[in-house]
């Protein structure tokens, strides 16, 4: 006897569900299914809108706040990295660079402990050598100068000169002496390296004036 209202090809409660299982596995309904990039993309499209969303004005302000202060760190970080070495570090490049016509590592003790030791054995030439070398060295570390590759003697002088302005005039002479010598291959004397030594003793207990303003 068939009930009225029902239809007699309509499967059970367990076909259906094998009907059904059968159809999902369908390959069209995974290729549908969203990936993970999806749901990545709705989540950072549902951040973007919320920032703009009048009831988080506030917050805009404050997340935009945020993001400006890291980005200034960050940069200010990047240039302490890159140019903001500390100046011990800057000396001992200085002294791996060329200084007058050579590359030399001593330290300015180290360069006036070694004119000492030619001035005692009477060698004026590689004291006044060696002593103006260690003038030099003093300078820059102290930071007084910061001469350009290949200077010569005069131009240190000069930018010591415009520290030391009062001492204008030996500076000039013990560059001199010291051309005289490395260059020229005139002999030194003795009391031509005691006023490049007198010199040097001198600038080193001496506080470097700042130049004055030129008047615009």
């Amino acid at each position: 006897m068939i009930r009225l209202g029902i239809d007699p090809y309509a499967p059970d409660g367990d076909e259906a569900r094998r009907l059904a299982e059968q159809e999902l596995q369908d390959p069209r309904y995974a290729d549908a299914k969203p990936t993970w990039f999806d749901y990545l993309a709705e989540d950072v499209a549902e951040f973007i809108g919320s920032l703009f969303s009048p009831d988080t004005g506030q917050q805009v302000g404050n997340v935009a706040l945020i993001i400006v202060t890291v980005v200034i760190i960050a940069a200010l970080i990047t240039v302490l990295i890159l140019w903001g070495r500390p100046r011990a570090s800057r000396r001992v490049k200085r002294r791996e660079t060329d200084l007058l016509g050579e590359r030399d590592r001593r330290t300015a003790a180290q360069l006036r402990a070694d004119a000492a030791r030619s001035a005692r054995d009477g060698d004026w030439d590689a004291a006044t050598v060696l002593r103006f070398r260690a003038l030099a060295r003093a300078l820059l570390e102290r930071d007084i100068i910061d001469p350009a590759p290949g200077a010569t003697a005069q131009a240190i002088a000069r930018d010591a000169a415009v520290v030391f302005t009062a001492h204008r005039v030996d500076l000039t002479a013990a560059a001199g002496a010291f051309d005289d010598v490395r260059y020229l291959r005139h002999p030194a004397s003795e009391q031509s390296y005691r006023a490049l030594a007198d010199l040097d003793d001198r600038l080193a207990s001496l506080r470097p004036a700042v130049p004055e303003a030129v008047p615009a």
